[in-house]
């Protein structure tokens, strides 16, 4: 490090501004609401809100978060509906992007000399 002073450029987008709130069942799952909000706070009617998933799996390492975008949700009823597919797809798509990389090391070609 210097012992120049150090200007961080933080810059938040005030079009793109949301309210987050958390729904648990405190078993499985939590689902997060993102509410389009107006820099004043107000909501902002001309966009819609987002919907995500999180969750835990457990594997022999430990636990492994997951979270998800719960797509076509409108309401916090169907992001529920929709979270086990959401988090379904999300897993294999996880899965598939392990397997992906350990396809690519095993297929690496090894030079002596090199590391």
């Amino acid at each position: 490090m210097s012992n120049g002073s150090t200007k961080i450029d933080v810059k938040i987008d005030p079009k793109n501004l949301y309210k987050e709130e958390a729904f648990t069942d405190l078993t499985f799952a939590t689902i997060r609401r993102l509410t389009p909000v107006k820099l004043d706070g107000s909501p902002d009617e001309s966009r819609e809100p987002i919907f995500t998933g999180m969750t835990q799996l457990m594997s022999p390492k430990g636990p492994i978060p997951v979270q998800c975008l719960i797509e076509g949700a409108k309401t916090l009823e169907e992001a529920a509906a929709k979270l086990p597919a959401a988090i379904e797809k999300t897993v294999q798509a996880m899965i598939a992007e392990a397997e992906e990389m350990r396809r690519q090391e095993t297929s690496k070609i090894i030079v002596p000399g090199q590391q």
